[in-house]
This record gives C-alpha cells, structure tokens and sequence, in this order.
C-alpha cells in the first residue's frame, strides 16, 4: 500500500471515531465508559496521519527544488528519458480498504437487535448465579417497580426468596418473534458489542404479538413464578398489563 493511501486511511479512521465519539454512535460498540479511550484513538490517529503528510509534502517540495536545480545545471543534456510509467502505477486496490472506513463515518450501523438474539442462546446475566449464593438486595417499595431487563431476568432465575411474586415491573426493550413466542429482550455486554448476549423475557398477552421484530416497547406486568430455569435458558414469563411503543434509546444495551 502506497504512504499515501496509509496517510488518508489513518486521517479517515481517526476522524470517524471523533464522530461516532462525539454524536454517541460509539454506545453501538463499546460500553460508556469507553468513550475517552474512543476520542483518545482517533485524536492520535488524525495526529500521526497529519504528521505523515506533512512530512511527505515537505519531502516532495525539497525534491521538486532539487530536482529544478539538477535540470539547471543539465539543460544541455538529452540522454536520460523517462517514458512517464515506471513510478506511477497506483496500487488501486488498496483504496478498497476505505470503503469499511467510509462506511463506519458515513453510515453508523444498526445496534444488535432481534436476529442476534434468534442466533445466539440466551442466558441469566453474568454473575446471578454468584449473587444466588449471597442474599439478593430488598427490593425498593412502590406500587410499579422499574428495572432492568438483565436484573428481572436475574431474580426471576435465582432469586429464590420469591421476592418478585405478586410485584408489578416495568420493562423496557425490544421485541422478538421466536417459535410462536413474543420476548422482551435486550442485548448485555461486558466491554463492547463483540462480547454482547441477550437476556429475554416471554410475554403473556396477545396484545403483545402485535408489535414488529425489534420494535423498542415498554412493558407493565408480573412475573410468573418459577418460569425461568436452565431448560429455557433462563427466560422468565411476565403476565403483560400494559404494552406500548418507545423510542429506541440512544444506548441500547445493558451492562
């Protein structure tokens, strides 16, 4: 690959992670607390690249001048040709390495949604089976309780205090068709996308089914007892009283 190309790659890839670092595309790929190390890399990468062409350009000038001067003294002389091809043929298929590059600074892919969950088994959030040896926190009071999709899924498979009987959640997700069944799920990850699982949720109520694969939605409803457990990797049952639409937050997963 020519310097140039190596130059423009680096200038390219720096600024399109400042841009998903800055408009909050970077939560599609790695965890909040990522994003200085986000701005950290492609301010070095625009450096480095602005450096090296800097360096070329100065280069190319001080060669121009030298090559000027070298005709100066050699006006007279014809014997040396060049018939112009020797130095000029562009390795062009290393400019395809810039449509990926291109496309991430263009064109923010999609979060994990609906078709990963299909793909990939879903499971009890990392950890639950370590706070099961331990006492799970009360849970607070109040007449509808908010949580998390990974911690209901928690308490739901290891919580056997049964303190999630009888107490109406709210959930938020987004939907997924699988088998005949509807699932609130949500995607979790440790550090970034490439480690991401989902953990899901079975709704209970036709009202439910109505709503497209990876529609983001907000659920209200309780907890079936003893419905989440290894042989359904750990999907719970929640009896649905309200279901409505969201609008998908700008960082969609768990952590």
């Amino acid at each position: 690959m020519k310097r140039e190309t190596q130059n423009i790659l680096l200038i390219l890839l720096g600024g399109a992670l400042l841009k998903i670092a800055i408009n909050g595309d970077y939560l599609r790929y790695v965890k909040p607390s990522q994003q200085p190390w986000v701005i950290a890399g492609g301010a070095v990468m625009l450096l480095l690249g602005s450096i090296a062409i800097g360096r070329d350009l100065a280069t190319a000038r001080r060669a121009s001048a030298g090559a000027r001067a070298h005709a100066h003294t050699n006006a007279h002389t014809d014997d040396h040709t060049d018939d112009g091809h020797g130095h000029s043929h562009t390795v062009r298929s290393a400019w395809l390495l810039m449509v990926p590059v291109l496309a991430v600074f263009l064109v923010a892919p999609p979060a994990l949604g609906a078709d990963s969950v299909v793909r990939t088994t879903s499971r009890a959030p990392q950890g639950a089976a370590a706070m099961q040896a331990a006492t799970f926190p009360p849970l607070p009071g109040g007449a509808v309780l908010p949580m998390s999709v990974s911690a209901f899924v928690a308490r739901a498979g290891y919580d056997r205090s049964g303190a999630l009987n009888g107490r109406t959640v709210t959930l938020s997700g987004f939907v997924v068709h699988s088998g005949g069944d509807t699932l609130l799920a949500r995607m979790v990850i440790s550090c970034c996308a490439a480690d991401a699982y989902p953990v899901t949720v079975r709704l209970r109520g036709d009202d439910s089914a109505r709503f497209a694969s990876d529609a983001w939605v907000g659920v209200t409803g309780q907890a079936v007892p003893d419905t989440a457990n290894p042989g359904n990797s750990y999907t719970p049952d929640l009896t649905v009283s309200d279901i409505h639409a969201l609008t998908a937050p700008q960082d969609p997963y768990e952590y």
